[in-house]
Parts: C-alpha cells; sequence; structure tokens
C-alpha cells in the first residue's frame, strides 16, 4: 500500500482545526463549497456535478479525525485520509496522511500536489486569510 503524506503548520487553536476537517461547515470553507451531511458521521462532497464527487465516513477523537472513503474515485474507495492533530507552541500542527492507495499511479501525484493545495486553503482560512476551496481554487492541470 501506498500513502500521501503532508505537514502544516496552522496557528490557530487544535478546536478550531478539529472542525474544519470534521464537519460539513468546516470543510466547506477550505475544500469545497457544497459539502453536504448524509447523516450524523458521513459526508458528501461535490465538485460541480449532480452527483458527489466522494462520500467520506467521518470519526473523530479530540486529536485525530479519520475518514474513509466509501464512494469516489476508484483509487479512493476504502482508503482513509487522516488528519493527526498536536499543539507546538502557538500552532496546531496537522500531519496528513491519505494512505491505502493499492498503487502509486499517476493519479495520485495528481492528489498529492491537490491534497497539498487545499491543506494550504485550510490553513490560510483558519488564519483568516482567502480560502482557495473548489471552485474557487486553481487548476493544475486539466483533470483541475
Amino acid at each position: 500500500m501506498y500513502d500521501i503524506r503532508h505537514r502544516v503548520g496552522i496557528y490557530a487553536p487544535m478546536p478550531a482545526v478539529l472542525s474544519a476537517v470534521s464537519t460539513r461547515d468546516g470543510v466547506s470553507k477550505w475544500w469545497s463549497r457544497d459539502v453536504r451531511d448524509v447523516d450524523d458521521d458521513r459526508l458528501a462532497i461535490y465538485f460541480g456535478r449532480p452527483e458527489p464527487s466522494a462520500v467520506m465516513a467521518v470519526k473523530h477523537s479530540a486529536e485525530t479525525c479519520v475518514w474513509t472513503c466509501l464512494q469516489g474515485p476508484s483509487e479512493w474507495v476504502h482508503t482513509t485520509i487522516t488528519f493527526d492533530l498536536r499543539r507546538n507552541g502557538d500552532e496546531t500542527v496537522v500531519c496528513f496522511t491519505h494512505a491505502g492507495w493499492r498503487e502509486p499511479v499517476e493519479f495520485m501525484h495528481h492528489c498529492s500536489t491537490r491534497w497539498g493545495y487545499f491543506l494550504m486553503s485550510l490553513k490560510s482560512t483558519l488564519e483568516g486569510g482567502p480560502s482557495t476551496r473548489w471552485p474557487d481554487d486553481l487548476a493544475i492541470s486539466s483533470w483541475r
């Protein structure tokens, strides 16, 4: 199995970062404007199509949020996306892992770049700057 990993320091309280990665309102501020609750522990993320681009089961504690991809690109289904949080001085460190890729295909390279980009949107949003969520994001290729 293969993983995508990133580390970002965010000057915001840990509960604010946790809320941003574990709730519909939070995720809709940095990843996609169109995030919907499916039920108490599932989020559907839309990127301009009538059907969701991904459906995630969401579980969290005070220091970790884990998404399990239930629906989405075939390479994502059954993978996990983890946001491990810890304090380091004035910042909350986010150690991000998108784990369980079966192969390091070209789409994984694309997603690694996109995850880094959207993590910077998370940082900027929580620090009072602009969001670069979809559809306000910068396309990195014809894949978006």
